[in-house]
């Protein structure tokens, strides 16, 4: 008895199990600061870099010390702004493109592959060339709307209920492909809407202006938002309606939040800057490799990783192109491209 007694005494404890999960939100929320770290050194080197060299004094010097010189002009008119777009398209399209994937539980779901994207695009040619608008506060409810009836449109094309993540592919390329069509139609036919929209079509922030950022921040302002504001319940979404129910989820609320966010996000960035394909794929992916499958951490990763790639694209297109420069929609497409490949190859998608 006198052996036995010191043998239970030194039985050791079963080890805390709060420990690893707080260890792992510590280590998502230093990854979420790194995030943000990075994305203000691509803000800065959206503003410094560019066609047109600029010593990093003038830049200082165009930034809080505005005297009117052409160096002052680029920096405050032409980079500043763009960048600022930039920021709030980038967060735009990749929390939207979380939130489809999320809701969907598709992990192809994305603005641009579903077609939601080019349903804004349609809806502002046809807004343009018919009936004359020509400012963005006119157009961007044309987005809207275009952007939430082809949402509408693949999802019910995909089998609502049965949907798989071939079926809404091949829908939203089959939509995608008719509206470009209709689009380039719309463009070849109107020689005056040609030349309005040449540019916007592909993609760009070259035209960003502050009065175009005062027009579409709010609208994003609303998006982000409401996206983050869902991200609980689409965690309980992930486990199938029945289990989201059964923990209290509102499955047909959250649906439909989830699509107006979506809606909005995308109808207001297409308006700012035309459709921007990818940015929504690659980044929830990239992130969710890293913080596993908690919306929780997903959405603001997203919101913040999607502006650095958006601007990184950009810079890239500003200089492998000097004097010229390559649209940032372009950029985006080449590097998207081979990461769907890659994405349909890994997860052998056409077996699904």
């Amino acid at each position: 008895m006198l052996v036995d007694s010191p043998s239970r005494e030194r039985a050791p404890a079963p080890p805390p199990e709060p420990a690893a999960p707080r260890g792992r939100q510590a280590i998502r929320a230093v990854g979420l600061l790194a995030s943000v770290g990075v994305l203000a050194l691509l803000v800065v080197a959206s503003i410094a870099l560019g066609a047109k060299q600029i010593p990093v004094g003038d830049v200082w010097h165009g930034l809080f010390h505005n005297s009117g010189t052409d160096n002052d002009v680029v920096i405050n008119d032409l980079r500043l702004p763009r960048t600022v777009l930039g920021l709030l398209v980038g967060a735009a399209l990749g929390l939207a493109g979380a939130v489809l994937q999320a809701l969907t539980r598709n992990p192809l779901a994305d603005p641009g592959l579903l077609g939601i994207n080019a349903g804004a695009s349609a809806a502002v040619v046809s807004a343009i060339s018919f009936l004359g608008v020509t400012s963005l506060t006119g157009y961007v409810w044309f987005a809207f709307l275009g952007a939430a009836a082809v949402s509408v449109l693949v999802y019910a094309l995909g089998g609502v209920r049965s949907a798989t993540p071939v079926r809404l592919a091949l829908a939203g390329t089959a939509v995608t492909a008719a509206l470009l069509g209709y689009i380039n139609a719309v463009m070849l036919l109107d020689s005056s809407a040609l030349d309005k929209m040449r540019f916007w079509t592909v993609g760009s922030l070259a035209s960003a202006s502050m009065s175009t950022i005062l027009q579409v921040a709010p609208f994003i302002a609303v998006g982000l938002l409401l996206a983050l504001g869902i991200a609980r319940p689409l965690n309980a979404m992930a486990m199938g309606d029945d289990t989201a129910r059964a923990l209290g989820a509102r499955v047909n609320l959250t649906r439909v939040l989830a699509m107006t966010a979506a809606t909005v996000l995308c109808g207001a960035a297409t308006a700012a800057c035309g459709p921007i394909v990818f940015v929504g794929l690659m980044v929830p992916h990239m992130v969710r490799a890293f913080t596993g499958p908690d919306q929780r951490w997903i959405l603001p990763y997203s919101t913040v990783l999607s502006p650095v790639l958006l601007l990184g694209a950009d810079v890239i297109g500003r200089l492998v192109a000097r004097p010229a420069e390559l649209q940032v929609g372009i950029v985006t497409a080449l590097i998207g491209g081979p990461l769907f490949i890659y994405l349909v190859r890994r997860r052998r998608m056409a077996q699904l």
